[in-house]
């Protein structure tokens, strides 16, 4: 982002966190780099004018099928980045406004992300993110070609003008189902060939990254032709993903946790952002370890609403905690393992059976539950985690996301305000998976045991985020 100019320089030395609002304009300028600074005059309601930065730009909004550029403009107030922009689209003279909940008339655009505006917690990116969001389900433009139609199937008429290129792979087909995998070796061999198993999907992209300890296994893959799939070390192969699955590890000689968790993070730092800017709707679901603290990190880096990133966490043995209870104990009630991937992690159960088409829901605890999740929590002890397993849990995470199927998966998921939990850290906790991502089911009184194992999780997650480098 082109910050050198007299003009930006000038007007940004007046705002009052200068500094923190430079970081801010270089970190959009990674995930969304068609969003140029500018400066202009803003007019206020009560007449006072002032001279700020804006932002102009595209952002890529998909509708039946096709991707458009819908051209917006962003006024940062001089107490940017505590104070959220001032938001307007930008029609361009063959598009017309079609006011709705999120866009007025005149253009100027209402989002909860700036009504509930939260620093650091809110940021552009996540703004810019949840826009192309809401005007997936209710387009704001349509072509002025035909004004009197309102309807959203005239959305843009002008289709040549306006579909994009990500990654510099211009889609021919928008309804692809494309998943890519980041991550060799036998993880990423494993989540590949399972995914194809048992999701309907187009392609397969599995990028072998040249940073990860995890390289090596996909030569295999292309001398024997697997179908669907395409072998790559290249991220642009990613490009136009529904979901993207990251398995890297990073090789690291250090002995210290946290230097081996900040190699980790190093190596994320060069492929997120990447990832989120060539697949701008994706649902990322991590698989590197620690499982919590790179998908907290992957969410950081992403930009992207915290529901569309997840990490596989507890998925494996809340499923394998499922069967045990179905099949051993004769109980057909849906379980859950939440909390951290460590010792730490606990069992719950739903107040609802396994086939029940009613919304599920966490049962509080109860002198009745507890024996029978004990029991099976400790018949669970000798299942290790594999990489074939875990490779199938990360496959039943993808086909739920895909197929919108709103079924309730154990996934690592941003924690705060969940059940009093008051930091920022990321936890398994049964969420409802669909095409949009993760919904999170409502937080309940844990017995005296469980809720202290989940406190001394939150605990020391929390201190291990603050001793790394995001």
């Amino acid at each position: 982002m082109d910050l050198s100019s007299e003009k930006i320089k000038r007007i940004l030395s007046k705002y009052k966190f200068h500094d923190v609002a430079i970081e801010e304009l270089q970190k959009i300028n990674r995930i969304f780099p068609e969003m140029k600074p500018s400066t202009g005059t803003y007019t206020f309601t009560d007449s006072t004018q002032r001279d700020l930065v804006k932002l102009i730009g595209n952002i890529p909004v998909k509708y039946e099928g096709n991707t458009y550029n819908f051209p917006v403009q962003l006024w940062l107030i001089d107490s940017f980045p505590f104070t959220p922009p001032i938001c307007f689209l930008r029609p361009t003279s063959n598009m017309v406004i079609r006011e709705g909940k999120h866009v007025d008339a005149k253009g100027r655009i209402h989002l909860p992300g700036l009504h509930n505006w939260d620093y650091p917690k809110s940021s552009v990116v996540g703004l810019l993110n949840e826009m192309i969001v809401k005007f997936e389900e209710d387009p704001p433009l349509c072509s002025r070609s035909t004004p009197s139609i309102k309807h959203p199937h005239e959305l843009l008429a002008m289709v040549s003008n306006l579909q994009i290129d990500d990654g510099n792979v211009r889609h021919q087909d928008q309804q692809n189902v494309k998943v890519s995998v980041i991550g060799g070796g036998d993880l990423g061999m494993a989540s590949v060939m399972s995914i194809v198993a048992k999701c309907k999907i187009d392609q397969l992209v599995f990028i072998d990254i040249m940073e990860s300890s995890t390289k090596g296994g996909s030569a295999d893959l292309e001398t024997f032709s697997i179908p669907k799939v395409v072998v790559s070390k290249d991220l642009t192969s990613s490009a136009g993903s529904r979901v993207v699955v990251v398995t890297a590890n990073a090789w690291s000689s250090e002995q210290s946790y946290v230097n081996v968790v900040q190699t980790n993070v190093d190596m994320y730092r060069g492929i997120i952002p990447n990832l989120a800017h060539l697949s701008p709707n994706a649902v990322i679901v991590i698989a590197s370890q620690p499982v919590d603290i790179m998908t907290h990190v992957a969410w950081r880096q992403s930009g992207f609403l915290p529901t569309r990133v997840i990490g596989a966490g507890c998925n494996l043995d809340s499923e394998r905690l499922c069967r045990i209870l179905d099949i051993n104990l004769n109980t057909h009630k849906q379980a859950w393992v939440i909390g951290e991937l460590s010792d730490n992690k606990v069992p719950v159960m739903s107040n609802t059976s396994l086939n029940s088409s009613i919304k599920p829901e966490i049962a509080p605890a109860s002198s009745a539950t507890k024996p029978l999740l004990d029991r099976a929590f400790e018949m669970m002890k000798n299942k290790g985690q594999r990489s074939w397993s875990v490779g199938l849990s990360i496959a039943d995470i993808t086909n739920s996301i895909l197929t919108d199927q709103m079924k309730a998966h154990s996934v690592s998921t941003l924690a705060q305000g969940w059940s009093g939990i008051a930091s920022e850290v990321f936890l398994s906790l049964p969420c409802v998976l669909g095409a949009n991502g993760s919904t999170r089911l409502a937080g309940v009184s844990l017995g005296e045991e469980e809720d202290s194992k989940l406190r001394d999780s939150v605990s020391s997650l929390s201190n291990l985020m603050t001793q790394i480098r995001l």
